[in-house]
């Protein structure tokens, strides 16, 4: 994780991806710098492996075991770390100690807005969920203030059942395109409530207010929790509901010049009645496989939703259930399924050779394995590119995943800065 300046308050870009932290060389820290700089990398490695006693941190960090007794004081008395237990059954005193985040120090929140719903989970500085709910929203009588509204109050409520209030951090993922300024643009087909639910949030909380594209965030949780861990170049492809892509080179998202990149669904693609406009994607990607157009390829192939399907939109329901169904034509719609994404896949690997596609989104995930394997196979018959195709581990849920894992890196970069 990069050493970063705190955050202030206010709508700000998210999705902050792992980068390489660098030093020059020759540039001696000051005392004080360097202090910080070990305080962070101790407060990193409790994060990530758990609690650990001063003996465990010397040896991780390499530093010596005054500077780690110095350190741990430090940010006990800071209100970061504190006792948590000891080691051992019968290990007692000083050295048996095994120090832990004070995960209470701060907490966070994180929503995943949809056209006509919106979730939220309420969670501690390690990530862990204290609290969660789920409400459909603006539709029938809702005015847009009212949708922004019930969703604001959906969150707070929602904090204050988990004794959360104040919230430190709170990430919001949503559908659309948010610009490098870290604003929600307004955009053909989503509610107006979903631009003034940012600044309503602003207004009702005292805290750092962080909203990103639904795919980007969908990316960010599968980079580090799910099928592209561990890798720091790919690209996910966002198949639900719409379409999209999230970019993913050398470890960093990539936004673009005005924080577009990645909108496939206007990508003029072979088997659509026309070319997408400005103003639409209709004849773009999306005509082959955003989740009407699913539902009309799997109708050509006698499939239907069956009565009494799981709550999962349409099309992923018919996803899930051609790739448990032995008959031929839920096969035959699999493979046209995959030809449409593949050929989708094959403009953007064209261009950026990533190695890796993840196929996300409700449809990615329930076509899991045998979509994934087949888009696999149809790409390398396109494209003299080697590139992998997995499903996604996380589906709809990574969303919510991504939005609270951007609260968490914000909380920290503001609570593990000097004077955090």
């Amino acid at each position: 994780m990069g050493l970063l300046p705190p955050l202030c308050s206010g709508s700000v870009p998210a999705a902050h991806f792992p980068a390489a932290n660098w030093k020059d060389p020759g540039m001696a820290a000051s005392p004080s710098t360097a202090r910080a700089i070990n305080d962070r990398l101790a407060l990193r490695l409790l994060q990530r492996e758990g609690p650990l006693t001063a003996a465990q941190l010397k040896t991780l960090t390499g530093l010596s075991r005054p500077t780690v007794a110095d350190l741990v004081d430090r940010l006990q008395e800071s209100g970061l770390v504190r006792v948590v237990g000891e080691t051992g059954a019968s290990r007692r005193g000083p050295n048996a100690r095994l120090y832990g985040i004070a995960a209470d120090r701060a907490h966070l929140a994180a929503l995943d807005v949809r056209t006509d719903s919106v979730a939220v989970i309420v969670a501690d500085l390690l990530g862990v969920t204290l609290a969660e709910a789920r409400l459909p929203i603006g539709t029938g009588t809702d005015t847009d203030a009212d949708a922004a509204d019930r969703a604001a109050a959906l969150l707070e409520e929602t904090a204050r059942r988990a004794g959360a209030l104040p919230l430190h951090s709170v990430g919001i993922g949503a559908p659309g395109l948010v610009d490098v300024t870290g604003e929600l643009r307004d955009s053909t087909g989503l509610p107006e409530w979903h631009r003034r639910l940012v600044a309503v949030l602003q207004e009702r909380l005292p805290a750092t207010v962080l909203v990103e594209n639904e795919t980007n965030l969908a990316a960010l949780a599968e980079q580090r929790l799910g099928a592209a861990r561990g890798q720091d170049t790919f690209v996910l492809f966002w198949i639900g509901h719409g379409v999209g892509a999230a970019v993913v080179l050398d470890g960093r998202l990539r936004r673009g010049a005005s924080g577009g990149a990645g909108e496939i669904g206007f990508l003029p693609v072979p088997g659509t009645p026309g070319p997408p406009s400005a103003t639409s994607c209709d004849g773009g990607f999306h005509s082959l496989a955003g989740s009407a157009a699913v539902c009309a390829l799997a109708e050509g192939y006698g499939l239907v939703p069956a009565p009494g399907a799981p709550q999962e939109p349409p099309s992923a329901a018919l996803v899930r259930a051609a790739t448990g169904d032995g008959r031929p034509g839920a096969g035959r719609f699999l493979d046209a399924l995959a030809e449409r994404v593949a050929i989708g896949a094959a403009a953007v690997t064209a261009v950026l050779d990533p190695g890796l596609v993840v196929l996300s989104g409700e449809v990615g995930h329930a076509g899991g394995e045998a979509l994934a394997g087949r888009v696999e196979r149809r790409l390398a018959a396109m494209s003299p590119l080697r590139t992998e195709v997995r499903p996604g581990a996380l589906g709809g849920a990574g969303v919510l995943r991504g939005a609270l894992l951007t609260a968490r890196d914000a909380a920290q970069d503001a609570l593990f800065a000097p004077g955090g």
